[in-house]
C-alpha cells in the first residue's frame, strides 16, 4: 500500500506567500508622468516642461505636454483602479499647478483639480497618499535663483506645503514630502556636464552638488513640521528615497558585514538616508568627500532629523558587494556580461534587493522603529499589443513575484514593512526616456489614450484580492 504523506511547508520557506491581513495593497503615479494639462487653468511651466522642450534632451522629442491626459481622464482611471481592487493609491502633487510662480499667489482652480481626484478616490473606497515634490519644481523659481542651488528653495517649498496641507488637509490625511532627492539634485546637477535629469544645470564643483540635496533634505525637514502644523486633522508624514541597497554576494557573516559597511558609501546613501533618519551625515562619506562635504549651518541637522511615520522606499535594482582585503573591507561587484535585466539599462534583477534594503533601514542605521512602504517597485518591459488586443507581460510578471516574494520575506522575519505601491498604475512619460519605456500594469495607447489592462494587471488583482504572492 503507498502512504502519500501531506506537505508540510518548510517554515523558512512558505508555499502561500501570505500577507498580514492589514497589509496596504497600492499603486503610485505622478504628476508630470501622467497629468498633461501644463498650461490649463493657470498652471505654469515646471522645470521639466522646459528641460523636455529643448531639442535633444529627451528620446523621440517626447514631453509631458499631454502624457497620459490624467487631468481629463481621472475618473476613468480611478474606475480602473477600483477594479484593480487597489485601497491605497499613491500620487503627486504639481507644485506649479499650486503655486504657478512657485511662491505668493495659491491658484485656487489647481487645488481644486486635485479636490476632485482625491473626492473620486474616497467615493470608490481608495485612499490618498499625496506625494507633494516629485520633481517638477516650478520654472519660476529656477530662473530667480537657481532652484535647489539656494537655500530658500527649501523655505518656498515649505510655504508651498502649507497652502497644499490647509487646503486638502480635510480630505488626505498620507502626506510624503520629497521622491527621491538623489534624481533632482545628484542626477540634475553635474560637474561641468549635461546632467540627465532636469533641470540640467551645470555647476563647478561636487560640493555644489552635494549643497543642492542639503538644500532639498532641509525642504522635507521644513516640509515635515509644514505638514504638522497645517494639518486639520492627525495625519502621517513620510520621506520617499531611492536609496541604494547593497546586496551581500553571499549571505555568509562576513560579506553581510561588507554590504553594511558599503551601505554608507553606496550611492548617495550617506548624505542622504544617514542624515534624515540619523541626524548626521555617515563619518565615512564626509572622510571620503574631503572639501566636496556640503556646508551644514547651525540647526540643519536637527530640522532635517525629523520624526516620520513611514519611510517611503522606492527599490528596483541592487548593487551586489563582497568581503575584500582592502582598506574599506569590502568591494563592489559589477554585472557580468548576459546578466538578466529588464528594459532598461541600470535595471538589472535582483529581488534580494527589497529584502536587503529593509534590513538596513533597521540593523545598519539602527531604526527598527520606524515602518516602512514600498512605495514604488515595477519594471519596464518590451510591451506589445497582440492580435487579439491582450499585452502578455509575463517577464514583468516574474520579476514582480520574485521581489514581492523577497519583501515577504522581511515581513515574516519581523521587519516592519506595511504596504506596497506597484509602480507604476499606467505607462506614461518616462523622464529623459520619454514614451519609450513602459513601467506600467495598463498598457496606454498614446494617440488614442485607450487604456488596455496588461497580463500583470489581472496578476497583481490576484494577489490583493487573496492577500498572497500568486
Amino acid at each position: 500500500m503507498k502512504i502519500i504523506l501531506p506537505l508540510i511547508p518548510h517554515p523558512c520557506f512558505p508555499d502561500s506567500y501570505q500577507f498580514p491581513e492589514d497589509f496596504w495593497w497600492g499603486t503610485a503615479t505622478s504628476s508630470y508622468q501622467i497629468e498633461g494639462a501644463i498650461t490649463e487653468e493657470d498652471r505654469q511651466p515646471s522645470v521639466w516642461d522646459t528641460f523636455s522642450a529643448t531639442p535633444g534632451r529627451v528620446r523621440g522629442g517626447n514631453t509631458g505636454a499631454v502624457a497620459c491626459d490624467h487631468y481629463h481622464r481621472y475618473e476613468l482611471d480611478v474606475q480602473l483602479m477600483a477594479q484593480l481592487g487597489v485601497k491605497h493609491y499613491r500620487f503627486s502633487i504639481a507644485w506649479p499647478r499650486i503655486m504657478p510662480e512657485g511662491r505668493g499667489t495659491v491658484n485656487e482652480a489647481g487645488v481644486d483639480f486635485y479636490k476632485r481626484l482625491v473626492d473620486c478616490l474616497h467615493e470608490y473606497g481608495i485612499t490618498p497618499h499625496a506625494t507633494l515634490f516629485h520633481w517638477d519644481s516650478p520654472q519660476a523659481l529656477a530662473d530667480l535663483y537657481g532652484s535647489w542651488q539656494s537655500r530658500q528653495m527649501a523655505v518656498d517649498y515649505a510655504d508651498y506645503v502649507t497652502a497644499v496641507v490647509r487646503r486638502l488637509g480635510d480630505r488626505i490625511t498620507h502626506w510624503m514630502t520629497l521622491n527621491e532627492i538623489p534624481c533632482f539634485t545628484h542626477m540634475g546637477y553635474g560637474v561641468n556636464c549635461d546632467p540627465p535629469h532636469a533641470p540640467g544645470t551645470q555647476v563647478d564643483s561636487l560640493k555644489e552638488v552635494w549643497q543642492t540635496s542639503h538644500h532639498a533634505l532641509l525642504a522635507h525637514g521644513l516640509g515635515t513640521q509644514a505638514i504638522r502644523a497645517a494639518s486639520p486633522v492627525p495625519c502621517t508624514v513620510s520621506l520617499v528615497d531611492n536609496f541604494a541597497v547593497t546586496v551581500p554576494l553571499i549571505e555568509s557573516p562576513d560579506h553581510i558585514e561588507a554590504a553594511k559597511k558599503a551601505f554608507h558609501t553606496c550611492g548617495q546613501n550617506g548624505g542622504i538616508i544617514f542624515p534624515a533618519l540619523t541626524g548626521a551625515y555617515s563619518p565615512l562619506l564626509l572622510a571620503e568627500l574631503g572639501e566636496n562635504a556640503p556646508d551644514i549651518q547651525e540647526g540643519d541637522l536637527e530640522t532635517i532629523h525629523q520624526p516620520l511615520d513611514f519611510l517611503g522606499f522606492n527599490i528596483y535594482s541592487g548593487t551586489y558587494v563582497r568581503a575584500a582585503d582592502n582598506k574599506l573591507g569590502y568591494e563592489f561587484l559589477d554585472f557580468p556580461p548576459g546578466y538578466p535585466r529588464m528594459h532598461m539599462p541600470w535595471l538589472d534583477i535582483v529581488p534580494d534587493c527589497v529584502y536587503w534594503g529593509i534590513h538596513h533601514i533597521s540593523e545598519t542605521l539602527g531604526r527598527p522603529d520606524l515602518p516602512l512602504l514600498i512605495t514604488e517597485n515595477g519594471c519596464a518591459a518590451q510591451d506589445q499589443v497582440n492580435a487579439n488586443g491582450e499585452v502578455i507581460d509575463t517577464d514583468r510578471i516574474f520579476y514582480l513575484r520574485h521581489h514581492l516574494r523577497a519583501a515577504h520575506r522581511a515581513i515574516a522575519q519581523g521587519y516592519p514593512l506595511k504596504g506596497y505601491f506597484l509602480w507604476s498604475f499606467m505607462d506614461n512619460f518616462e523622464w529623459s526616456w520619454g514614451y519609450d519605456r513602459r513601467f506600467g500594469i495598463t498598457y496606454v495607447d498614446y494617440p488614442t489614450q485607450q487604456r488596455i489592462p496588461k497580463a500583470s494587471f489581472d496578476w497583481y488583482r490576484e494577489c490583493i484580492r487573496n492577500n498572497r504572492v500568486m
